[in-house]
């Protein structure tokens, strides 16, 4: 039986759990400096592509996107919808992208001038009310974009973070709702910005690397004094 972390004696415990993992994490692989864009619309998009596909596939579509020069609201949105669906091919499902790209650019120039920082502006939950009723901006996909884009502070889950959280004995399946998991995380740790992106990006990064889906490397893991995964002899 996986143990609960909500049973911790205390929620004292559980903050202090919690900042057990970030900071062995932080120690063992170091500041992750992640999102990898070099402006705010930038991340955006490649959150926007980075659905069901790996960040390399993404990174190949942006780099099309900036070798074409449209890597703008108007630079898509004048670019017609087979150009622009070749243009981001290797991000993987890319009609439908392409369409959602041009949507939510549409979004951009109609509600907001074409101005990021206006949509930005809004408090958190607001912004998050309004990218989740975009078409295609699912929880993990708005929750990125507020908190690597906006830089506000809002707690990203994804796949990664489940397998963790399981593994761990955080959460009892890795098909825990994802606001569960939110929730446990942002009740018990400092609503900080920086520390919600390392976090995240951490957690990534470890599951990459160490601890894989099928093939998990526990041997000398940075977290293997809190697994219950590995002391139960899953490995």
């Amino acid at each position: 039986m996986k143990q609960d972390i909500t049973k911790l004696a205390s929620s004292n415990d559980i903050s202090q759990f919690l900042y057990n993992i970030y900071n062995k994490l932080y120690e063992f692989w170091g500041p992750q400096h992640w999102w990898p864009a070099e402006t705010k619309f930038e991340m955006v998009i490649g959150a926007i592509l980075a659905q069901n596909i790996s960040w390399n596939s993404v990174e190949k579509a942006i780099c099309n996107l900036k070798r074409a020069n449209i890597l703008s609201i108007e630079g898509i949105l004048q670019t017609s919808d087979e150009k622009l669906s070749e243009l981001i091919k290797p991000a993987g499902y890319y009609n439908q992208k392409a369409k959602r790209l041009k949507e939510f650019c549409n979004f951009l120039k109609r509600e907001f001038n074409s101005d990021l920082e206006k949509l930005f502006a809004l408090d958190i939950s607001s912004l998050r009310q309004v990218l989740l009723s975009q078409k295609g901006i699912g929880f993990e996909t708005a929750d990125s974009i507020i908190l690597y884009g906006a830089e506000k502070p809002i707690f990203v889950v994804d796949s990664y973070t489940k397998r963790l959280f399981y593994r761990l004995g955080l959460i009892e399946s890795e098909k825990a709702k994802y606001e569960d998991i939110q929730n446990l995380v942002m009740q018990n740790l400092e609503l900080d910005t920086y520390i919600f992106n390392e976090f995240h990006a951490l957690i990534v990064k470890h599951c990459k690397e160490r601890c894989k889906s099928k093939k998990p490397m526990c041997k000398n893991c940075c977290l293997s004094a809190f697994c219950i995964y590995l002391s139960h002899g899953q490995n």
